[in-house]
């Protein structure tokens, strides 16, 4: 596993963790996002239950585990979330904020261990790193793809996590941090956002939410990031996608291999 500082202001920095070449195949590739404020950390979607030793060790390497204070899981999936027990029973003190609707869900991952959680509403909230008075927001990002789920903006780094938004499952040999042709980036999120967007409006919504704030560095949870001009690059291409739609007619069969409409009769 990689990861990289993404900003850095004096004690006020983050971190990128990624692109673990040990994990086993069937596992999909996730970003993890550490935040540290002078002494004290901030992890976003800290990951899967199997990848846990990885992103520990990373994170060790810029703050010691124990001075993590608070854990974002900006919705329920596995692949960011089901590490959270490890990381509450190496710091029982850590915050953990996640989307109030989610919370009942995210505490079947307790595995023997007591998960307590701070739910965003739903309108999204204002949250202060630590004891450095700078301050994140809990930004809504309903149906993208989760029914309740937030993304998050830093202003002092003017870097927007953008969870699944702008994911995109890259191979290795063509992994870059940051997305550097668009344009040949867009085949390894289309399949993705077809499938697992279902809602248009949703979409649109989040979209004039991020032209609003117009950040210079969009994190998501999968694949590379994006700066400056891509984007509105990106944004725009959302605009014009469709979504929710199965199009692939050599898939509608059922286990049996026949076409799902006789297997529905």
């Amino acid at each position: 596993m990689k990861s990289e500082i993404i900003f850095e202001q004096d004690d006020y920095y983050w971190v990128a963790i990624g692109r673990d070449k040990h994990k086993n195949e069937g596992l999909v590739d996730t970003n993890e996002y550490l935040i540290v404020a002078g002494n004290e950390g901030f992890l976003l979607d800290p990951g899967g239950l199997e990848i846990f030793p990885e992103v520990l060790n990373e994170v060790a390497k810029y703050i010691h585990p124990k001075d993590i204070r608070g854990l974002f899981a900006s919705h329920q999936d596995p692949d960011i979330a089901s590490s959270l027990p490890l990381w509450v029973e190496l710091n029982p003190d850590i915050t953990v904020y996640t989307p109030w609707l989610w919370a009942g869900f995210l505490s079947h991952f307790a595995m023997g261990v007591e998960l307590s959680f701070v739910g965003i509403p739903d309108n999204g909230m204002e949250q202060q790193i630590g004891s450095s008075g700078k301050s994140i927001y809990f930004v809504p990002a309903h149906y993208c793809h989760s029914s309740g789920n937030f993304s998050l903006y830093d202003p002092t780094a003017d870097i927007f996590f953008s969870g699944d938004m702008g994911g995109a499952l890259v191979p290795d040999m063509d992994y870059n941090l940051f997305v550097e042709n668009f344009s040949s980036h867009i085949q390894y999120m289309e399949g993705f956002h077809k499938r697992w967007m279902p809602s248009k409006s949703a979409l649109l919504d989040w979209v004039n939410r991020v032209r609003a704030i117009n950040p210079s560095m969009m994190a998501p949870q999968h694949g590379s990031i994006f700066k400056g001009e891509d984007i509105e690059r990106y944004l725009r291409w959302l605009e014009g996608l469709e979504v929710s739609v199965w199009n692939n007619e050599s898939e509608k069969t059922n286990i049996m291999g026949e076409p799902w409409m006789k297997w529905k009769r």
